[in-house]
């Protein structure tokens, strides 16, 4: 079909090359004179006219790049969904059916139908959807099998399912166990059709066998992980409901039900053998699917099954009609929409669905429950840490490290808990919770390191203040110590309120020293630097007495108090006894009173 297309497309530009000239000639023409053609004249113009416009219409339609010849026109056929890689070993998706489902925008369900190779399930599929074998899915004995992979029908059936419109794709899958598969196929085509389906119908001829039982363990493990969450909540992920279906020639002695009871019952193994515990294991788990399951028996519908898709109901056997009938009611009866996460999917949310679950078994070499939950946590597992990253991002640094402590297991406790309640699966979640876990601890280290980063550029600068405010009370021009110990309590203050974090301790000993070593510099020139404002004061109350005030008291008291500093004081006190006499005392607190107070400070 391409290579014709191209073909016209090539004649077509041809055809209007060659008659470029006779083409614009022949338009030109027939609009100059339009208004003076006589209807003699008519035929030849309108001629001319449609050819053109014919002409032009041809070309449109070959050439218009809005045309696909890969668009869906007709949705009333099967497609493939999921098809196998050239190695058959894994699996990838078919963009054909993703556009048929895609388009759905009610809920959606599915019924699935899985069993061996050659067992009639396309045939069951095209029963159930009311199509004969030469509109619905290929049949293998009429032509070569169709279904490799995963194929649906296209036109989904619309149903009320508790009042909501609800529309059912019906999906045929590639059988097990045919030649030229490995088993790792085969269990990726299970996991995926058990995984998107609402109904998994398995077809079974004739009776149930163990490895029939041994496959359904990955579906079970499913039920136990997803399903079953705690009552009252919605259900994360809802497992499909598994309907055994046994076609059989003769319905006389044991009843469907009965068979997959016996079938299901425990294997003695008096001997403990460990394979048989694992086959009661098996047996044990399919217990907990118990409301989930039902067993349905359909009897063969003709002797003759080669000519099956060429015979009408009224040839076929009226029991397996009057069957064929109860057993679409069944599955409309348990069918209802997909739900993910407590929430019905419509298509394009199926297909991000069918996405993850294929991403997910593609992983390993062998898909397994644990696989699916992994992937199935991811999203959720990323939205939690970010949950718990937004919370330590609205934190002030620096903090104090227990206060940091109890915000990060606050955080932490609220990023658990948002993963508890939207996490999928029980058991193999750990690895989930385990993993959200470390990643809380990668991302709260680094919290760690900028709150010691911050702490630290704070409670240096601090320092620095106080390492500058101690130097420039050393200097003073009229030394006090009260102003000096008033200085070093505020920095004191400063420090200890502003200081924060773990580096607080460290620089609290660094400055414990500072201050320490800063006043034991001021003592240590404090007195030595009074004694000479003193005997400078005494000069100029001399000064003072006799020239300017000229009053001889004021001048003799200056006498006396330079003669009592430059004589007495000498005799009679060392440098090291001054600060401590009584009398000195009282002259320090008077030049304290004097220099410096709350309201009065003469140095400044």
């Amino acid at each position: 079909m391409e290579q014709l297309v191209e073909k016209v497309k090539y004649h077509s530009l041809w055809w209007l090359k060659a008659n470029k000239t006779n083409f614009m000639y022949g338009t030109q023409r027939w609009c100059n004179n339009l208004r003076s053609f006589r209807f003699s004249d008519i035929k030849p113009h309108l001629t001319l006219l449609m050819d053109t416009l014919l002409s032009l219409l041809f070309l449109l339609f070959f050439l218009s790049p809005t045309v696909s010849s890969e668009t869906i026109i007709n949705f009333h056929q099967p497609f493939p969904i999921v098809e196998p890689d050239p190695g058959h070993t894994k699996l990838r998706l078919s963009q054909d059916g993703l556009e048929a489902i895609e388009r759905i925008t009610n809920p959606i369900a599915s019924v699935a139908v899985i069993g061996p190779y050659r067992s009639g399930k396309s045939f069951l599929l095209n029963q159930l959807l009311s199509l004969s074998c030469y509109e619905g899915f290929g049949v293998g004995h009429m032509r070569d099998t169709k279904t490799k992979g995963i194929w649906i029908w296209g036109t989904p059936i619309d149903l009320e399912i508790d009042g909501v419109k609800t529309s059912v794709f019906y999906i045929d899958t590639e059988g097990f166990e045919s030649i030229g598969k490995s088993n790792v196929y085969d269990d990726r085509i299970f996991a995926l059709a058990t995984v998107i389906s609402s109904v998994l119908i398995y077809n079974l001829p004739e009776t149930i066998r163990e490895a029939d039982i041994s496959r359904l363990s990955f579906a079970v493990e499913l039920a136990e992980e997803f399903y079953g969450r705690v009552k009252g909540q919605d259900v994360a992920f809802e497992p499909a409901k598994l309907l055994w279906l046994i076609q059989r020639d003769f319905l006389q002695g044991k009843s469907v039900q009965q068979m997959v009871d016996e079938a299901l019952r425990q294997v003695p193994n008096k001997d403990r053998d460990r394979n048989i515990d694992m086959i009661n294991q098996i047996r044990d788990s399919l217990a907990i699917m118990g409301d989930n399951s039902t067993a349905f028996s359909l009897p063969q519908p003709h002797l003759q099954r080669t000519k099956l898709c060429d015979l009408k109901d009224g040839e076929l056997d009226p029991s397996y009609v009057k069957k064929r009938e109860k057993l679409k009611e069944l599955v409309s009866s348990i069918i209802r929409p997909k739900i993910v996460q407590g929430k019905s999917l419509n298509g394009k949310e199926f297909v991000s669905f069918l996405k993850q679950i294929l991403e997910a078994l593609n992983k390993g070499e062998i898909p397994s429950t644990g696989s699916l939950v992994e992937i199935f946590n991811k999203d959720i597992l990323e939205r939690c840490l970010k949950l718990y990253s937004e919370k330590m991002a609205t934190l002030a640094l620096p903090l104090p490290e227990g206060y940091l402590q109890a915000s990060h297991d606050m955080a932490r406790g609220d990023a658990m808990q948002a993963f508890d309640q939207q996490h999928f699966g029980r058991h193999h979640a750990k690895k989930s919770v385990t993993q959200l876990d470390e990643e809380i601890d990668k991302v709260f280290k680094n919290v760690i390191l900028q709150n010691e980063y911050k702490s630290s550029k704070l409670c240096e600068a601090l320092y620095t203040d106080c390492e500058d405010m101690m130097d420039q009370l050393q200097v003073l021009k009229l030394p006090s110590m009260a102003k000096f110990n008033a200085g070093l309590e505020k920095c004191n203050r400063t420090f200890e309120h502003d200081c924060v974090g773990p580096s607080k301790a460290n620089y609290e000993g660094r400055m414990a020293k500072m201050l320490v070593k800063s006043k034991s510099l001021f003592i240590k020139e404090y007195n030595h630097r009074l004694f000479n404002w003193l005997v400078a004061f005494s000069l100029v109350t001399v000064v003072v007495g006799r020239f300017i005030i000229k009053f001889i008291l004021i001048e003799i008291g200056g006498w006396l108090l330079f003669i009592f500093l430059e004589t007495y004081t000498r005799l009679f006190w060392s440098a090291e006894s001054l600060y401590y006499n009584p009398v000195w005392h009282f002259i320090v607190a008077s030049w304290e009173t004097l220099v410096y107070s709350p309201v009065l400070d003469l140095d400044r």
